[in-house]
């Protein structure tokens, strides 16, 4: 919807190229299920304008074990657990490595390089609760990735319930505490979207479609939410503020189905005062009707038999 339609796309068109000409910076998921590869990110800068920022989320190694070791048995024949030595295999692989922090590096670097590196995302669990082996973990992963600025995503409410020893652990290293906006149940994080460091400012808008969270057909389900523009200015409201005391802001919208999220991050560049860039397809105005006027639409392309 927010593309064109493939029928009406022209010859080569670059779907990278026709995003980075409406919006200065995308947040990178497929780096969370399989590690970044150097040719794939060098062409990533190529085809991007100047000043354009990629934030990468980690390789779910370092953030989800769990994950992966459950991705990793389902790969192998069932036969292979029979004896029981396979599992501590598994677990052992699970475990993030040298190799394995020198890869996501290597794969990174042609966007260091061309200075299009936003912040790296490291984002835990629900849950990954707070606790000193929890600690002790972050305090590394900060520490193997010290030359980068990175945002760190905590879920869990343990970690809001202890603030101060939260800031304490973030703040020593420059890491910014992602600020959320999501639904919230008894045990999800509680904060007040303060920025923590001056170096840079991290938010995320997953939606509020409570009902969709935990029990859904597809995955995208519960990013099916639309925010109002009442609901947004909240989060404009304090982007603007949070610009003010740091030097860099990023704010991503991951409601992304039926391109709500970028429905919404339109809206919150308009509340900002920020210019719209780009033409948008006739079908996204026909969607989102509310942004009739806010955005330039594409003319509609006719037909050969017109």
């Amino acid at each position: 919807m927010f593309y064109p339609a493939p029928r009406r796309r022209p010859k080569g068109f670059d779907e990278l190229a026709y995003y980075a000409a409406h919006f200065d910076t995308v947040e990178i998921n497929s780096t969370f299920y399989g590690q970044p590869r150097a040719e794939v990110t060098s062409g990533w800068a190529r085809r991007t304008p100047p000043g354009f920022e990629f934030s990468v989320k980690l390789y779910q190694k370092f953030t989800h074990p769990r994950m992966f070791e459950e991705r990793l048995r389902k790969s192998l024949p069932p036969d292979m657990f029979e004896d029981g030595r396979a599992e501590s295999a598994v677990a052992a692989l699970a475990q993030p490595t040298a190799a394995d922090i020198d890869e996501f590096r290597r794969g990174i670097d042609p966007l260091a390089n061309a200075g299009k590196l936003g912040a790296l995302l490291a984002q835990f669990p629900p849950s990954f609760k707070d606790s000193p082996e929890s600690r002790d973990y972050v305090t590394h992963l900060l520490r193997t990735f010290s030359g980068f600025p990175i945002a760190v995503e905590l879920r869990h409410r343990s970690w809001s319930d202890a603030v101060g020893d939260t800031l304490a652990l973030l703040n020593p290293f420059g890491a910014a505490w992602v600020q959320i906006d999501e639904p919230k149940f008894k045990v999800s994080i509680r904060q007040n979207y303060l920025p923590n460091v001056r170096g840079f400012y991290y938010m995320r808008l997953h939606g509020r479609n409570a009902a969709a969270w935990w029990r859904h057909e597809k995955s995208e389900d519960r990013y099916d939410y639309l925010y109002s523009g009442e609901e947004l200015k909240e989060f404009s409201e304090t982007a603007a503020a949070a610009k003010q005391l740091v030097k860099k802001l990023y704010l991503y919208t991951n409601n992304h189905f039926s391109a709500k999220s970028v429905a919404n991050a339109v809206m919150i560049k308009e509340q900002l005062g920020e210019p719209i860039d780009g033409e948008y397809p006739p079908e996204f105005l026909e969607r989102y009707p509310e942004l009739t006027g806010v955005v330039s639409a594409r003319p509609r392309a006719r037909s050969v038999l017109e």
